[in-house]
C-alpha cells in the first residue's frame, strides 16, 4: 500500500485526508454525529486509490471512522454539555442497549462483503433522509417518556445498524430521542455522547475481527489505519468544537431539515458506488 507510493502521492493523500476531516469534525458538532456519514465513504474511495485488497475496503473504511468518531465525539460532548444540551441519564441508561446492538452489528458486518456494507450503508441513510425531511416539530414541549423496554429495543437495533456503517448513531439515536421528547439541540448533544460508547464499541470490535480474520494491511491495527488516524483526529477534534457552537445558533426546524438533505446527500453517492462497483 503506502509502501509502494512517492512522496508525492504520500502528501496528496494526506491532504485528501486532511481536508476531508475539516466538513467530517464539523458534522460531528453540528450534527450530534460522529463524522461516519461523511469519512466513510471518503476513506472507501482514499483506500481503494491506494490498492487496499477490495474484500476488506469498506470494513477498513468502517474500522477506521469508528477509531476516529471516539475522539471527536469527546471534543463534541464537552462543547454541547456547556450549553446544558447533553442528558447523561439517558446516556447510560439507553447507552448500555446501543453498545449491545453494535457488538451483534460488528460481527455480522465481518461476515459481509464490501458491495454489500456498501448497499446496507446507502439504503439506511435514505430512509433516515426521508424521515427527517418530513419531520415536523412538535409546537409544544412535552415531557420526555421513554420507558425501559422501549430503551432496549430502539438501543439494540441502532446499535446494530451502526456498526457495519462505521458511525457513532446519531443518524438514528437523534430522530429516537425527539420522538420521545427531547428538543432538537438536546437530542444532539445525547445522541454525540451515546456516540462515544458507539465507536468505542465498534473501534475494538473491528480491531478483533480484523486480527481474528488474520488480514494483512499496512500501518493498519486489524481493520483500523493508524495514518488515517492520526490525520484526522486532530483536525476533526477542533471543527467538532465549532460544529457543537454553530448548532445552538441555528433555528432548530432548519437544523432537522438539513440533516435529513445531508443523508440524502451520503445515500445519493453511496448508491452510485454500489452500481458502479
Amino acid at each position: 500500500m503506502i509502501e509502494n507510493l512517492s512522496m508525492s502521492q504520500i502528501i496528496y493523500f494526506a491532504t485528501v485526508m486532511a481536508l476531508t476531516a475539516i466538513p467530517v469534525g464539523f458534522a460531528a458538532g453540528l450534527f450530534g454525529i460522529g463524522g461516519g456519514l461523511i469519512s466513510v465513504p471518503f476513506l472507501f474511495y482514499i483506500f481503494g486509490t491506494l490498492n487496499v485488497d477490495s474484500e476488506h475496503i469498506m470494513h477498513l473504511a468502517v474500522g477506521t471512522s469508528f477509531a476516529i468518531i471516539m475522539p471527536t465525539s469527546i471534543s463534541s460532548v464537552l462543547a454541547h454539555n456547556k450549553f446544558k444540551a447533553v442528558d447523561f441519564d439517558i446516556v447510560k441508561s439507553y447507552g448500555i442497549f446501543v453498545m449491545m446492538g453494535v457488538v451483534v452489528g460488528t460481527i455480522f458486518a465481518s461476515i459481509l462483503k464490501t458491495q454489500q456494507l456498501i448497499l446496507f450503508f446507502s439504503i439506511v441513510t435514505f430512509f433516515l433522509g426521508i424521515y427527517l425531511i418530513f419531520l415536523k416539530e412538535k409546537k409544544i414541549k412535552i415531557k420526555t417518556d421513554f420507558k425501559m423496554y422501549q430503551k432496549l429495543l430502539f438501543g439494540l437495533i441502532s446499535g446494530f445498524i451502526s456498526a457495519p456503517m462505521g458511525i457513532g448513531g446519531a443518524v438514528m439515536n437523534v430522530p429516537i430521542l425527539k420522538f420521545f421528547g427531547y428538543s432538537i439541540n438536546r437530542a444532539i448533544g445525547s445522541a454525540a455522547a451515546i456516540g462515544f460508547l458507539v465507536s468505542t464499541t465498534g473501534s475494538v470490535g473491528f480491531f478483533i475481527t480484523g486480527a481474528f480474520k488474520d488480514v494483512n494491511i499496512p500501518l493498519s491495527l486489524g481493520f483500523v489505519n493508524v495514518p488515517a488516524f492520526l490525520i484526522f483526529v486532530p483536525i476533526t477534534i477542533v471543527m467538532a468544537r465549532v460544529g457543537a457552537k454553530t448548532v445552538h445558533k441555528i433555528e432548530k426546524k432548519l437544523i432537522t431539515k438539513l440533516f435529513g438533505f445531508f443523508n440524502l446527500l451520503v445515500s445519493a453517492k453511496l448508491f452510485y458506488e454500489y452500481f458502479s462497483y
